[in-house]
């Protein structure tokens, strides 16, 4: 018997405040869409914001794109929500998002990426993670994917975007969901239901990606790839 998804409460930290999706003089999402037939240059765009929203622009490498995937969506064969899915259940997209995290901190970028939103709390992410360990990664995709939420916000032509900010954070300097680093930091479990790691009396924190990295950090290690010539 299957183990149904738990329930969890809506809440967010903004739930009192006014317009909470749309701010007055807040510059608002480019909305991509095969609602009215594209061009090509258009379909271009469309493929585009896909990928970057799906992978980040961290992750956006020639080697994670699918052109049997891309050809299909050319020829009207698939929806959005299609080529939405077949990025998410890529080989690509897991090794570089789930085999590198836990399950709670996988649940949180899929929500973030697929639905356009941040998690609500740890209840939720709680509850994903369940589907993940009970059912497997397809059936957490598919959960995301076929929800009444989805749906109305995103159905099958309209590439996900960020639609909620959280207001305190944006403040603070917060950035959009697919600028953040997606890579798990090992030090920083304490969010994550694990274990706090700690050496000489401090805990390293999640690192933002705007900072300079450190030894052993992957970028250095792409980094020096670039700066690779072969003859």
């Amino acid at each position: 018997m299957p183990i149904p998804i738990l329930q969890y409460s809506l809440s967010t930290h903004n739930h009192r405040v006014n317009s909470f999706e749309y701010l007055s003089g807040e510059e608002q999402p480019k909305i991509y869409t095969t609602d009215i037939l594209p061009s090509s240059s258009e379909m271009d765009e469309i493929i585009w914001a896909c990928y970057r929203q799906i992978f980040s622009e961290h992750q956006l490498l020639a080697s994670n794109r699918d052109p049997f995937l891309e050809s299909q969506l050319r020829f009207n064969q698939i929806k959005i929500k299609d080529f939405i899915k077949g990025l998410l259940l890529s080989s690509q997209f897991r090794s570089l998002n789930y085999d590198v995290n836990n399950n709670y901190r996988f649940v949180e970028m899929c929500i973030q990426r697929v639905l356009g939103r941040d998690v609500y709390n740890n209840r939720e992410k709680l509850a994903f993670s369940v589907i993940i360990g009970s059912k497997g990664i397809e059936a957490f995709i598919d959960e995301l994917l076929n929800s009444d939420e989805y749906i109305e916000n995103f159905n099958d032509t309209t590439v996900p975007y960020q639609r909620r900010r959280i207001i305190c954070q944006r403040i603070k300097g917060e950035i959009p969901f697919n600028l953040k680093t997606p890579r798990l930091d090992y030090l920083d479990l304490s969010n994550q239901f694990m274990p706090q790691l700690s050496w000489s009396g401090s805990v390293r924190r999640f690192r933002p990606q705007e900072q300079q990295p450190k030894a052993g950090d992957p970028a250095l290690f792409f980094s020096m790839l670039n700066d690779i010539s072969f003859i």
